[in-house]
Parts: structure tokens; C-alpha cells; sequence
């Protein structure tokens, strides 16, 4: 039996969401493998394995998945939202760089998934209509000096930014760094979207100019957009409308 290694997005929460690519692959798969909430979202049946891990394991995660695909196993690696945005595909690639030779020439694939930066920005209108940039607030591997730099030019550069991981219990003050660096550069009420568990039954979505932003509105469930100063709000009877026109001066 010839095995295979998927990398697979779910979205952001809705099956809806999910691709038929990312279903099919579930379908035929004999082991699924990723982080405890990710795998519980799997539907288990018979013929599959579910492998649930740490979020701190990665690697480890990655090597596992590679051995069971060289062993003639069906794998798919889930992650949430895409594989490739801060998720498990660079971990599988990274293994594979440094792994044994044989890992290079296995059937490896990237399904793509909505990541939550853009499943909040559908919600809120088009926030990331123009240039933008993602950055993420874990300093788990990466220090904190560098996120404090990448959000100083990011803002310098006028840039429309989507924070993932903004907040956590071991991490509570990454996000108010973050508004503090971006209230220096930034001298205007430019909107902040704090987008919450979207597509899910705990949906929230908050707008609030970037003054009276505050990093207790944010949770790991959440995904902060900042917008540019061209950024605009739409005010109506049902909820507003944030969208960044296509054009600058």
C-alpha cells in the first residue's frame, strides 16, 4: 500500500466551511494527527486513527505523521483554518528538510483552508480590501522583541494588520504591547475589529476605534484587524461595515 501525507485546513469552525478537497481527504484517510481541539472536530469511524497532541509538540507531531506515511498509512495532518498561515504544513516541511532522505519523495499535499483573518474580514465587510499583513503575537518562537519591531513597521507602513494569537492565560500583555506601539505610530481612531470564535455559535465581533481598543477584549479565540488609516466604517441600522478602499492616494 502506497501512503500519503495531507495537510488539511478545517476553517475556521463551520463544517460548512470546510473544503471538499479537506473532506475527501478525511474520507480515505487511516490516521488523522494534529493538536487535542483540532482532531475533535474529526468525526471518528472505523478504519481511523485519531492521533491528538499537544500544541507544543509540532515537530514531534510532524515526524509522526511523515513515519506513519512511509509505513504505507493514509495521513492527514488538520490544522485549523489554512495549514499554511502560522499552522502545521511549515512544521511537516521543516521535518521533512532535516528528516531522513526518504521523506522527500513522499506524496505530499496542501489543502487550503479559510484562515481566520479572512473569515472575520467577510464577516465585518472587506477590512483587508487593500495591503495588508498578518502577524503573530506568540513569542513562543520567536522573540518578543522581533513581533514589537514587525508591528512598529508594520504600522510605519500604513499596512491594514491581522493579529493572530493576540492573548492567552501565559501570554496576557503581547496584545496591549501591540496597541501601545500602534497608538505611538498611529495618530488617528483608525478601526479596530475584535472577531471572536466566527463561524461558531460563540460568534462575536466588536469595532472600536483604535483608542479605545483594550487587550481584554481579546481571547485565543479571537483575531484582532487594525485597520489602515484609509480604513473605513459604514454606519447603518444593522451592524456597520468596515471595508479598506482598493485605492490610495
Amino acid at each position: 500500500m502506497s501512503g500519503w501525507l495531507a495537510i488539511a485546513g478545517l476553517g475556521p469552525g463551520d463544517s460548512a466551511l470546510v473544503t471538499p478537497d479537506v473532506t475527501a481527504a478525511l474520507a480515505e484517510a487511516t490516521d488523522v494527527i494534529g493538536y487535542i481541539p483540532y482532531v475533535a472536530r474529526v468525526t471518528p469511524r472505523a478504519g481511523l486513527t485519531l492521533h491528538a497532541s499537544d500544541n507544543r509538540v509540532e515537530l514531534d507531531r510532524a515526524r509522526h505523521a511523515l513515519d506513519l506515511a512511509m509505513a504505507g498509512h493514509r495521513v492527514v495532518v488538520v490544522s485549523s483554518g489554512d495549514p499554511g498561515v502560522f499552522a502545521m504544513a511549515a512544521a511537516v516541511f521543516e521535518a521533512v528538510e532535516h528528516g531522513p532522505p526518504a521523506w522527500r519523495e513522499l506524496d505530499i499535499r496542501v489543502l487550503p483552508g479559510i484562515t481566520a483573518m479572512l473569515a472575520a474580514a467577510a464577516r465585518a465587510g472587506a477590512p483587508l480590501g487593500h495591503d495588508f499583513c498578518a502577524i503573530n503575537l506568540s513569542d513562543n518562537l520567536k522573540p518578543q522583541a522581533l513581533i514589537d519591531r514587525r508591528v512598529r513597521l508594520a504600522a510605519e507602513a500604513d499596512f491594514a494588520i491581522a493579529f493572530y494569537n493576540p492573548r492567552s492565560m501565559s501570554r496576557p500583555d503581547g496584545l496591549g504591547r501591540a496597541l501601545e506601539i500602534l497608538r505611538d505610530v498611529c495618530a488617528d481612531a483608525r478601526p479596530v475589529l475584535f472577531a471572536r470564535a466566527v463561524s461558531t455559535p460563540e460568534e462575536r465581533l466588536r469595532i472600536v476605534p483604535l483608542p479605545e481598543a483594550r487587550p481584554e477584549m481579546a481571547d485565543m479565540r479571537t483575531v484582532v484587524i487594525v485597520g489602515s488609516s484609509t480604513t473605513r466604517t459604514i454606519v447603518r441600522s444593522g451592524a456597520p461595515i468596515l471595508y479598506t478602499p482598493r485605492s490610495a492616494a
